[in-house]
């Protein structure tokens, strides 16, 4: 059976939406609400609001939104029994048993289980005769016994059955097995191990799951890393390598690098504080896990091409987050891990030296256009200065502009003044079109054009908005709902997704249940979710909830009695005329 609805309402009840939010998201008094930056998207202006007296979040700027529950499956990434599980941890509640036996909640129950026994597996074959050549590689990689048993390093055997058949003595299925995306299944429906003759690599969430593996391989054969598919319980757009370690030692600053072996050097060479992305460029989903640990990333990519490309891009991402940003090159081409090796015990702190003296990103950025230009060239230093306006234009800073200013003019030996007129010149236009691509935005948002929820919002704009003002009425007043659902039909919703909602509402007031956001979040989904906590937020209180709602049912009315546009290509000359009477009348 599912969890009682008794037990999660009451669960919800003891926990304060603004108390969960606020461990994750500095809030600030706002009215009778509270107010900050989103945690689910950059922005430098908060967005993100809280109102603990509905018990509803809703960012303006990306659309998210719902009640606690909904706030937790977002933020840690857990479908809605994990969610309430942690959830009722912090309430000191116990979860009543729901005798699950299928379905998604119990799915990832296994996949975690089979992953956790797998990664105790790969590191029992690393010891065994057939992994001595990866261990081998790991030593030569000089890391200790402490380090690979820290990191949980492991191996997996040439043979392409030996984890499968292990797996299968445990008791999982092959089906179990390849929704892990621990095996394969061959052209006859056997499964067979994914990873094979590779160094594996365990990745571990917050919570000390094993979600994945990363494996290098021992041979010549490509690709030289494989990592874990997505899974039900793994998305390596949404965690970070040794994250689960360096959360605890970051004290303001995370290490950013390309790979596991960087991650794994650094950390025995003491810098616990490093993480890496998951065989992928850095996504938006992992800037905002970061920004949740520290307030300022050290970049550390490789010195090649590749790694120079990552760090513009990773730059790009970053800094809309308004984390400070170091850029720390490795000199000679080397990596992390071939940079510590090669200075032996002196290693470490020739390291710590490079990362105190690391520049910010945009020295890096400036850097790099020089290397552009032959500012001896007069056209070329030209060339060079316009574009360095138009990246001292993009600080927000005034007083950062004017550093780079100064050591620009001094650097090229030309006057400030000119150089800081061009910056305005682009700040301005950047300005601009910063303002045209906000109206767009508005617009696009007015118009519901591109409402993904509710599609048919657009064709029928003033009904869909009495709609919404409605709704967010009734689930903020008892009474009003209590009035309005014997006297308002279903039927003269205009849209399915709102007509919806409503019928929700009016069947929990039918039964003499409560209503609000937090009791009818069971029905829908996180979209969905996103389109009511907005529907709640962009309808403040009203001064007489009775009045406005007869005006709202009014409304409804009015427009159930207007013609469609199909309606109005097929009606004859009278019916067209009685309309525009009727448009006349509502005018006055």
């Amino acid at each position: 059976m599912p969890i009682p609805e008794e037990f999660i309402q009451e669960l919800k009840s003891r926990c304060d939406i603004a108390e969960v939010v606020s461990s994750y998201v500095t809030l600030k008094k706002a009215g009778r609400g509270l107010v900050g930056l989103c945690p689910f998207h950059n922005e430098k202006s908060p967005s993100f609001s809280v109102s603990p007296e509905n018990g509803f979040f809703h960012c303006f700027g990306c659309g998210v939104g719902g009640d606690v529950i909904s706030f937790i499956k977002r933020i840690e990434n857990l479908d809605y029994v994990e969610a309430v599980k942690l959830l009722a941890q912090r309430a000191g509640m116990t979860v009543p048993e729901d005798n699950r036996h299928e379905g998604m909640a119990a799915l990832k129950t296994r996949i975690y289980e089979a992953n956790r026994e797998a990664a105790r597996f790969f590191h029992r074959q690393l010891y065994a005769p057939g992994g001595k050549e990866a261990l081998a590689y790991l030593r030569k990689r000089r890391l200790t016994e402490k380090t690979i048993i820290h990191f949980g390093l492991g191996y997996s055997p040439g043979s392409r059955f030996e984890l499968v058949n292990h797996l299968r003595s445990k008791g999982f299925s092959p089906s179990e097995m390849v929704q892990a995306n621990l095996a394969s299944l061959s052209r006859n429906g056997n499964p067979f191990d994914r990873f094979s003759d590779r160094v594996m690599f365990p990745i571990i969430d917050l919570r000390g799951n094993v979600i994945g593996f990363g494996g290098r391989i021992m041979s010549d054969i490509k690709p030289k890393y494989l990592n874990t598919a997505e899974t039900p319980v793994f998305n390596k757009s949404r965690n970070l390598f040794a994250l689960q370690f360096a959360k605890n030692k970051a004290k303001g600053r995370l290490i950013l690098v390309e790979g596991y072996m960087d991650v794994i050097a650094l950390h025995q060479a003491g810098f616990e504080n490093t993480v890496a992305t998951l065989g992928t460029a850095l996504t938006q989903e992992q800037a905002t896990i970061i920004k949740r640990y520290c307030d300022e990333v050290v970049l550390c990519y490789d010195a090649d091409e590749a790694g120079q490309k990552a760090t513009a891009r990773a730059i790009d991402i970053l800094r809309p987050t308004g984390l400070k940003l170091k850029i720390l090159t490795v000199p000679d081409g080397k990596d992390p891990d071939e940079f510590i090796k090669a200075h032996g015990d002196q290693g470490p702190a020739r390291f710590r030296r490079l990362l105190e003296n690391s520049g910010n990103d945009v020295e890096f950025r400036l850097r790099k256009l020089r290397s552009r230009f032959n500012t001896e060239i007069t056209e070329q230093r030209v060339a060079f200065l316009t574009e360095a306006a138009k990246l001292t234009a993009t600080l927000e800073n005034t007083i950062e502009q004017d550093v780079y200013i100064s050591r620009l003019s001094e650097e090229l030996n030309v006057e400030k003044n000119a150089i800081r007129q061009m910056v305005r010149k682009y700040s301005r236009y950047q300005n601009r079109e910063y303002a045209r691509k906000e109206q767009r935005e508005i617009q696009r948002k007015i118009s519901a054009r591109d409402d993904r929820i509710n599609t048919e919002k657009t064709f029928h704009l003033r009904a869909a908005n009495a709609e919404e003002a409605l709704l967010a009425l009734m689930l903020t007043n008892a009474d009003v709902a209590a009035s309005v659902c014997p006297a308002l039909s279903p039927e003269r919703f205009m849209t399915s997704f709102n007509r919806k909602v409503y019928e929700v509402i009016r069947e929990r007031i039918g039964r003499g249940a409560d209503c609000t956001l937090m009791n009818i979040s069971g029905v829908f989904s996180d979209q969905e979710m996103n389109a009511i906590a907005g529907m709640l937020a962009s309808h403040p209180r009203e001064p007489d909830p009775p009045a406005a709602a007869r005006e709202y049912i009014q409304v409804l009315e009015d427009e159930s009695q207007m013609l469609t546009p199909e309606q109005i290509v097929a009606a004859d000359d009278q019916t067209l005329m009685e309309q525009l009477q009727k448009m006349k009348e509502k005018k006055k």
